[in-house]
Formats: structure tokens, C-alpha cells, sequence
């Protein structure tokens, strides 16, 4: 397979190296051109073109190359939609209750499991700035994880991201109680918008 029909089919985006078999490379080929400086590995298993960059975001696409069925989940979720002015030091992903585990190290990442019923409530695709899609969460559910949640994120964390949710234009205060209702947080989330709207 050549550098050209790599681009056509993967473009920007890391692509796993399951996904250039099926598409026809062979293991082998894959193996040269990594040795030949044609693909850059970008994490376990996860390749990419070099001459088409990396985005700020990179690391998400290639923790979503790894863990397709995962979504990028709390800290990482809330400093991609600009909820937070954390740095997170590591990539956070959920994954189902019964799913695989995923174990990645490089980038650095912690595995989350999230209840199998409500996991994909929420759950959409989004980009980085050099167009890799990942799975990630919505501004209203990440904000809803994070106060629910506040032993993984910090307590702060997910009051500071609702502050800054609400203030926002568009922003939907009525669909962050639904979704505490649905995925349990009420109790923490509803005092917290009571001072916030009041």
C-alpha cells in the first residue's frame, strides 16, 4: 500500500494498524515504511503520516484509535471544550461496565468504567484542531460527570466548569438537571445552580 492510498483512506488522522490491514497494507509493508520514516507511530499500535502534523489535541485521537468504543471523559473532556483551565497531565476515557479494559500507557491515560445503561448518553464525535475525530462527551455531560464525579476530577474542578458552563451564551441549565436525573448527580448539581442562577 503506498503512502497516497493511505492518505485517501486515513487523511490526518492516526489510524490503528488493524484498520491499514483491513484496508489491504500489509504488516509488512506498514513495518518498512515506519522504518523508513513514512509513518510516524503515535502511540501502541496507532500510526500516522508524518507531513500531516500533529493537532493540540492529538493525544485524543490516538487514545480514540486505540479504544474506538471509549470516550474522552472528565478532565480531558472539560479542557476540550474550554470548561476548565486545567492542563490534565493524562487522557481520561470511559469505557462501558463488561467492556475491555484498554491499557495504555503512551499517551499517558486513565481508564475510567461508567455504567453500561447510561454510557452512551451524550456520547458524540468530535475533532481536533488538525481534524483526527476521537469520542467524547458533550459540554453538558461533561460538566454533569465532573460534579458527580468529583472524587476523580477535585471538587473545585467541576464547580469551576459549571460556573463557566453557565455563564456561557446557549448554555442549557434545564439539560444539565435532566441529565443529573438520568446518570444520578442531583444531589450534588441542583444546590450548586440554585447559587449560581439566584
Amino acid at each position: 500500500m503506498t503512502t497516497e492510498r493511505l492518505r485517501e483512506q486515513f487523511g490526518a488522522r492516526p489510524f490503528r494498524v488493524a484498520e491499514a490491514i483491513a484496508a489491504g497494507a500489509s504488516r509488512t509493508t506498514l513495518h518498512r515504511m515506519r522504518e523508513a520514516g513514512e509513518l510516524v507511530p503515535v502511540s501502541r499500535g496507532v500510526l500516522q503520516l508524518p507531513d500531516e502534523g500533529m493537532g493540540m489535541q492529538s493525544p485524543l485521537a490516538a487514545v480514540s484509535a486505540r479504544a474506538p468504543g471509549g470516550t474522552i471523559c472528565l478532565n480531558s473532556a472539560l479542557a476540550f471544550w474550554d470548561l476548565t483551565d486545567e492542563i490534565p497531565t493524562r487522557i481520561h476515557l470511559a469505557v462501558p461496565r463488561g467492556a475491555h479494559r484498554p491499557a495504555i500507557n503512551e499517551p499517558s491515560t486513565r481508564v475510567h468504567v461508567f455504567a453500561a445503561e447510561t454510557f452512551s448518553l451524550e456520547r458524540q464525535q468530535a475533532s481536533t484542531d488538525a481534524d483526527e475525530p476521537f469520542w467524547t462527551y458533550s459540554p453538558e455531560r461533561s460538566v454533569v460527570d465532573a460534579i458527580r464525579l468529583a472524587r476523580w476530577v477535585g471538587h473545585d474542578v467541576g464547580l469551576r466548569a459549571l460556573r463557566r458552563y453557565v455563564a456561557r451564551s446557549g448554555s442549557k441549565p434545564e439539560r444539565l438537571v435532566e441529565l443529573a436525573r438520568e446518570l444520578g448527580g442531583g444531589a450534588r448539581l441542583g444546590p450548586a445552580l440554585e447559587v449560581l442562577l439566584s
